[in-house]
């Protein structure tokens, strides 16, 4: 069954015998401009981008959008009135562009917050925070411990995904661009390492522990939390279209009642994440840098 959008552009066509309606519709412009909270609750769904990385969000074999982002943006929504959540499978580096094109009206893909992106999007409060880890062949041959094991050896190849925070990572711990192997999705990242077109990947730990989990021949490091001096541990949150200001804010409301709560753990635990995992920086902290 087919779903129409309804835009927040309207054209308005007609006479000059219309010209006192579309005048007094000027001084009502609620009238006309439907906001995108209005349309979800009035259509009982809402679209979400997500980027297929596990265990953030991903669509299982059958179908299921899952990942600890699609499930809590599933449970704030309910508190919200909106019942339904339709997925929208993106490129990590397309969910930026794709949410300001109205593909979809959020981004739940275990996001990080950073100031570049919070310049372009508005970003709900974290719901997670987390650190870094590599993926490398069984038994590390290479014997990579982090960023600083691939500055070290040139010769060495690191899989990053296509606009992910581990590409500014890797930069910033003078890993050259020449080593860098940057690809569109998880699954590319492991089948680099299986084929030994890459020595190691890096995503987030939990990214990495899941995919050693389900990957033949691959393995995580131990987790690590720093590169080059600095913090490296991310808090990850959901993304809107800066115009939506009464969606964020009534999201951003019930997702900061429910974080930590017994059935926010209880949600999330299974997934890999739990009360070890909880943010400890706000949203203003990470949009400043801090």
């Amino acid at each position: 069954m087919s779903r129409t959008i309804i835009t927040r552009r309207h054209l308005l066509q007609g006479t000059a015998g219309l010209t006192l309606a579309v005048s007094s519709l000027a001084l009502a412009p609620s009238a006309l401009a439907e906001t995108t909270l209005e349309r979800a609750k009035a259509q009982g769904f809402i679209r979400i981008g997500f980027a297929n990385e596990a265990p953030f969000g991903f669509a299982t074999p059958d179908g299921k959008l899952t990942g600890e982002a699609p499930e809590v943006a599933k449970a704030v929504l309910a508190k919200m009135g909106i019942a339904q959540v339709d997925g929208v499978l993106t490129e990590f580096g397309s969910l930026i562009p794709g949410l300001k094109a109205g593909r979809f009206d959020i981004i739940a893909a275990g996001m990080f917050i950073n100031p570049k992106r919070c310049n372009e999007i508005a970003f709900s409060e974290p719901s997670y925070g987390i650190g870094q880890a590599m993926l490398v062949r069984k038994g590390n041959p290479k014997a990579i411990k982090d960023y600083s094991t691939f500055k070290d050896n040139s010769a060495l190849k690191l899989a990053v995904m296509a606009g992910a925070v581990e590409v500014g990572y890797a930069k910033d711990a003078g890993v050259a661009q020449d080593q860098l192997v940057i690809l569109p999705d998880q699954s590319s990242l492991v089948a680099a390492v299986q084929s030994d077109r890459a020595d190691g990947a890096a995503l987030t730990a939990l990214s990495i522990a899941d995919m050693a989990k389900k990957g033949e021949g691959v393995e995580s490091t131990t987790p690590f939390g720093e590169v080059a001096g600095k913090s490296v541990k991310g808090h990850g949150g959901f993304g809107f279209r800066k115009e939506d200001t009464d969606l964020y804010e009534a999201f951003n409301k019930e997702l900061k009642a429910f974080l930590g709560t017994p059935e926010h753990l209880a949600l999330v635990t299974p997934l890999g994440f739990g009360k070890d995992y909880l943010p400890n920086k706000t949203m203003e902290q990470l949009c400043k840098g801090e």
